[in-house]
């Protein structure tokens, strides 16, 4: 499962209001490889759907990631922080054995 913060939520749902995008959009969140701890999260709007896709409803809003990268974000919330020291979305991953100093990317 994925989670959606109350702060992500509201944040997600500002976007949308913001970009006039169609009720058919979702959030799609997967990992690559890279940033300084090896793996990176991506996180954009989508409306397609694709083979092998996870999808996942919480909070009133709609995440979908693929299945390799289901592995790595299992249980994983996706929050957002704002504010003069708001880091924006962000995701709080018990998986990751270890972050950045930036927190974008990690390790399992």
């Amino acid at each position: 499962m994925l989670f959606v913060a109350d702060s992500a939520k509201e944040k997600i749902e500002e976007i949308i209001r913001t970009k006039s995008l169609a009720e058919d959009y979702f959030i799609r969140v997967s990992v690559t490889s890279g940033g300084c701890s090896g793996l990176s999260y991506s996180m954009d709007f989508d409306n397609e759907n694709k083979p092998n896709d996870q999808v996942f409803d919480d909070n009133g809003v709609r995440v979908v990631t693929d299945l390799k990268s289901f592995l790595y974000l299992c249980n994983t919330t996706l929050e957002f922080s704002g504010g003069l020291n708001g880091k924006g979305f962000y995701f709080n991953n018990p998986n990751a054995a270890r972050t950045c100093g930036c927190g974008e990317s990690f390790a399992v």
